[in-house]
């Protein structure tokens, strides 16, 4: 089967899980967790992957993974199902369909913006704001740090980016001021 297509099938069915047990927030965030340690973590990816290894050991290796992260009985469920059925690689896809749906499902925005350099919260407070307004959705901002932008920010939700970067002007005027031939 299609990576996307077993993601979306598990994430569907985790989504309507967590909708009805009234703990969708929690185990979003227990599915993402658990997908960032498996993702940052290239001999447990291997372990779990790997055919010769034991179906015990894989079991017992999520079996510590999910009592060290404190995972709910779903959520635990989940992994030791995706285990039995080899779907180990579909758990970062899983885990990103299953934020985005929880979020369209609540009607909220997720925008991503990138600085050279930590804001302060009064300057997140007005982006937000700003981009409420923009959408007319709420909005969570997800941060991250990126240096080479040099100064500026750039904010992407969905597929739309706001590149207000100091690198990008420089590129600009750099195109500007060379003669195409």
């Amino acid at each position: 089967m299609i990576a996307g297509v077993v993601a979306r099938r598990y994430a569907n069915a985790l989504l309507e899980l967590g909708h009805e047990s009234g703990q969708l927030d929690a185990l979003v965030e227990e599915v993402t967790e658990v997908a960032a340690a498996y993702e940052s973590s290239a001999e447990m990816r291997h372990a779990l992957e790997n055919p010769l290894f034991p179906y015990e050991v894989k079991k017992a290796i999520l079996t510590d993974l999910a009592g060290t992260i404190g995972l709910g009985q779903t959520a635990r469920n989940a992994l030791l199902l995706l285990n039995d059925r080899r779907r180990m690689r579909a758990l970062p896809g899983i885990a990103k369909l299953l934020r985005e749906m929880a979020d369209r499902k609540k009607g909220v925005l997720r925008a991503e913006v990138v600085t050279a350099a930590p804001l302060s919260e009064a300057y997140y407070g007005r982006l937000q704001q700003q981009l409420e307004k923009m959408t007319g959705k709420k909005v969570v901002i997800d941060r991250r740090e990126d240096p080479t932008i040099l100064a500026g920010v750039v904010t992407r939700i969905g597929d739309t980016v706001y590149d207000g970067s100091l690198s990008t002007r420089l590129q600009e005027i750099k195109h500007a001021l060379t003669p195409s031939s």
